[in-house]
């Protein structure tokens, strides 16, 4: 077989095995933030009889607002509890078993929300959520951490980043699933809530056909037999020994380290700021607003002044955006940088939620400003996909080792989940409140967020782990050699050129 013929062969090995993973993976956290927004009307109907038969309980708006609410975010609560756990089962399982296992709480979300109409049990509804959010928030930490230990070296961006690609797709999809015409009209929305499960039946059938990730291989396993089979599948038949020497030179640095606990980490001096950066930028990646737009896409647009019978067909465009827009950043990221395209994706997105802010101001004096307020919309989520959607999810792989990594995925998947269930919560409260001001906060933790990544974060484009893990040590112990570097001077043990 020739060379090229092997480079294609495990080319395909690869692409096939990032689409396995990611459609049962990723996928399920875009489809199931979108999948919510059609039936709300439905579900809020549902919510007022349930309550009207068992108690005869006549609720407030306010109140169906509330329990509606709860329905949505507790999704998010599920997510945290998934990525608390996540660590331990790629741990323990590894990553690719660790997936294959997490279609349990999937199937059961689904087989819950299947009968829960049938059944009169908003409990039922609350149930499945909770459950489908442990299964997105193990997959949204699990799977990044797959990729990046899997791809080689020049491909690990694009590869890692494919899990956003596989998120907005499945936005997208769970928005045209969720068509009046298709599942999102009355009769039909406890199969739409349900729908998830297929996504999860072709993961079961597909993923075990591909190897485990390498590096759990040969550094958790030690395994080397194992990892070298796993690369040859992955990357081409013959291993490149640059490969293999910087996973060994990984596993020489880890030798008879435990992996660390999320504890470990905080006290850890020598991780500070690669711990203060996934969890400033796995924050901002919710605090900034955009996935609250598929949860609640029409109180926004209802508030930009769409009509109730374009909203529907309106918010499809909002997750074509962002998959247009992560298949842009798959293609720029290993040109421009990581740090280039976040601070870029969130620069711009302060811009346009400072535009529209004032759109929103003045829609009422002028004809065409609620078509500008939707234009902010589309190219504030267009922003977002560009940078912080994909990068966001591969730092905790580029800047901590094998034994942190897992515990670094749960405190960076932890915060964003956290961030994810508070904005959710108060995000109709906001738009019905604030009104045109309401993506003040959002455009600030933009801003704050594109300062912070200008002015702290390394590049980790094409640098080694030892590299990157240098750049940081700057700023770990910065204070500590300017005050050694003081005490030698005064001692005389340095001259005043090296002092400087």
């Amino acid at each position: 077989m020739s060379h090229d013929a092997q480079q294609k062969g495990s080319s395909l090995t690869l692409v096939l095995m990032v689409a396995s993973a990611a459609i049962g993976g990723t996928l399920q956290y875009g489809y199931n933030l979108a999948i919510m927004n059609a039936p709300n009307t439905f579900i809020q109907t549902f919510i007022n009889e349930t309550f009207r038969e068992r108690w005869a309980i006549q609720l407030e708006d306010f109140q169906v607002t509330l329990v509606w609410t709860i329905i949505v975010s507790i999704f998010s609560l599920g997510g945290l509890v998934g990525a608390i756990i996540a660590g331990p089962m790629s741990i323990c399982f590894g990553r690719k078993k660790c997936l294959l296992l997490n279609n349990i709480f999937l199937l059961s979300g689904a087989l819950l929300a299947l009968t829960s109409r049938a059944a009169r049990s908003i409990e039922m509804i609350i149930l499945s959520r909770v459950l489908i959010g442990i299964n997105a928030g193990i997959s949204m930490n699990v799977q990044p951490m797959y990729f990046g230990e899997s791809a080689p070296k020049h491909l690990r961006g694009a590869v890692s980043l494919s899990s956003a690609v596989f998120t907005s797709f499945g936005v997208v999809l769970g928005q045209v699933v969720g068509l009046r015409e298709i599942l999102g009209s009355e009769s039909c929305w406890q199969y739409l809530l349900a729908s998830n499960a297929i996504p999860g039946l072709i993961q079961l059938l597909t993923l075990p056909w591909f190897p485990e990730s390498p590096r759990y291989l040969l550094i958790d396993r030690g395994d080397k037999e194992a990892c070298i089979n796993a690369l040859r599948r992955l990357h081409g038949c013959e291993v490149e020994s640059s490969e293999l020497a910087e996973i060994l030179e990984e596993q020489a640095e880890t030798k008879g380290m435990k992996p660390c606990g999320p504890w470990e980490l905080f006290r850890d001096r020598s991780v500070r700021w690669q711990l203060i950066s996934i969890m400033v930028i796995s924050s901002a990646m919710q605090l900034c607003g955009n996935d609250s737009i598929y949860f609640y896409a029409s109180y926004v647009f209802k508030e930009a002044g769409i009509s109730n019978e374009q909203i529907q067909y309106v918010t499809i465009g909002t997750g074509t955006c962002e998959f247009t827009a992560c298949i842009m950043c798959n293609l720029l990221i290993e040109r421009k940088g990581r740090r280039f395209m976040l601070t870029g994706g969130y620069i711009l997105m302060t811009v346009w939620a400072v535009v529209f802010t004032i759109a929103l101001s003045f829609e009422h004096l002028i004809s065409w400003m609620p078509y500008l307020s939707m234009t902010c919309i589309f190219t504030y989520i267009l922003s977002f996909g560009i940078g912080p959607a994909g990068v966001t999810g591969i730092l905790p792989t580029e800047i901590f080792n094998q034994t942190a990594r897992p515990a670094a995925y749960m405190i960076a998947g932890s915060m964003m989940w956290l961030n994810l269930f508070v904005v959710g919560m108060i995000f109709p409260f906001l738009v019905s409140t604030a009104r045109q001001c309401c993506f003040v906060p959002f455009g600030s933790v933009c801003l704050l967020s594109a300062l912070y990544v200008g002015l702290f974060l390394p590049e980790t484009k094409g640098k080694s782990l030892s590299a990157i893990t240098g750049e940081f040590h700057v700023l770990n112990f910065k204070n500590e050699e300017a005050h050694s570097s003081q005490i030698q001077y005064q001692m005389g043990e340095v001259c005043p050129s090296t002092a400087w």
